[in-house]
């Protein structure tokens, strides 16, 4: 039978609902879940006037399993529980030998249910095939938080905004994605300082213009745009796109539009393999939730074939490994880069 993968979503989900597990081992290379998930049992395992008694905060640096386990095998004190946090637990590494590997599996095994004990292990991950990832998994939360792909970032702002009952127009989502990369604690506060501006306003929707005029970010210079005139062959558009990232590469890296087009033309040419090309059927194969989603795909099924959208992603990839130093000359500039692939895509 396989073991339960649980989602960032889920989790959260079962905390505010005060359904806690007695272990949370929270691994992985991206920090801003494993932050929000002990966030979020900061907030709701205790009551205020528990948390002097029955709060614990080590750090993986200054701590020893034996000490952890001390702390997890206490009575909680006029509470129902006792929150145990190991923060920096990764630090751990050279006193994890395997006596102390099999202590923390022996308690595992049969933790204490009034302690909610709490790994942060960032940047790394334990063995699942070892013995101590599958006691976590069978009788605690075994979370591996992993780095959104550039890509997937408009759909994570969207989501994300949706869960604050706030509508995201896509190219407002794109717009984001590329100025702020996928450093989550950035774009995260970029959004709540949205929030604020949206909170007067009967309009609850992020749009191109509210993000012009407060974060910065051209509306008509992005790679939403850039994807929009590459499908719709408009040459023109796409070189002055080009240009302008060419003058600004710290805001507009040529990953970013790389990974932005190789999505775009890896979508398309599943939208030419399905037989029913329907607006409805199209939107469920792709995961949109809005028609204006599809549009530059509908735009690119005239202007393409598949073979030219196939065409297509081995250029980018070629480009991709161009831009990380892979047969490019040394003057070669990501502008140069850029402007090259649009040249062959559109050619």
């Amino acid at each position: 039978m396989a073991k339960k993968e649980y989602t960032f979503e889920e989790i959260c989900r079962d905390i505010k609902a005060h359904r806690f597990s007695s272990i949370y081992f929270l691994m992985g290379e991206e920090p801003y879940f494993i932050d929000r998930i002990t966030d979020l049992l900061l907030q709701h395992v205790l009551k205020e006037e528990e948390v002097d008694f029955n709060q614990s905060i080590l750090y993986g640096a200054d701590t020893t399993v034996v000490n952890i386990l001390s702390v997890a095998k206490r009575f909680p004190m006029m509470s129902d529980y006792q929150l145990v946090v190991v923060r920096e637990a990764q630090l751990m590494d050279e006193r994890l030998s395997a006596n102390n590997m099999d202590l923390l599996a022996n308690y595992v095994k049969n933790p204490l249910k009034s302690t909610i004990l709490v790994f942060n292990y960032k940047g790394k991950k334990i063995d699942r095939r070892k013995s101590l990832a599958a006691t976590i998994e069978k009788n605690g939360i075994l979370f591996e938080s992993k780095k959104i792909k550039d890509y997937r970032l408009p759909e994570f702002i969207e989501q994300s905004m949706r869960q604050r009952s706030i509508s995201t127009d896509s190219k407002a989502a794109q717009m984001l994605a590329d100025y702020l990369g996928n450093d989550l604690d950035a774009l995260n506060r970029e959004l709540d300082k949205l929030l604020i501006l949206l909170a007067d306003n009967p309009v609850k929707r992020i749009t191109p213009e509210l993000i012009e005029k407060n974060v910065g970010i051209s509306k008509d210079f992005n790679n939403y745009e850039l994807q929009s005139a590459i499908a719709n062959k408009d040459v023109l558009k796409a070189n002055r796109i080009a240009r302008y990232f060419e003058r600004n590469p710290k805001n507009h890296p040529v990953q970013m539009s790389l990974s932005t087009l190789f999505n775009y033309f890896s979508n398309l040419l599943t939208c030419f393999y399905e037989k029913d090309k329907s607006e409805p059927n199209l939107m469920n194969v792709l995961g949109f939730n809005f028609p204006i989603q599809l549009k530059d795909y509908q735009v690119g099924m005239r202007n393409f074939n598949a073979i030219k959208a196939f065409n297509a992603i081995h250029e980018i990839r070629q480009a991709d490994a161009r831009s990380k130093g892979v047969d490019a000359t040394s003057s070669l500039t990501d502008g140069d880069i850029l402007k090259e692939l649009i040249y062959k895509i559109l050619h």
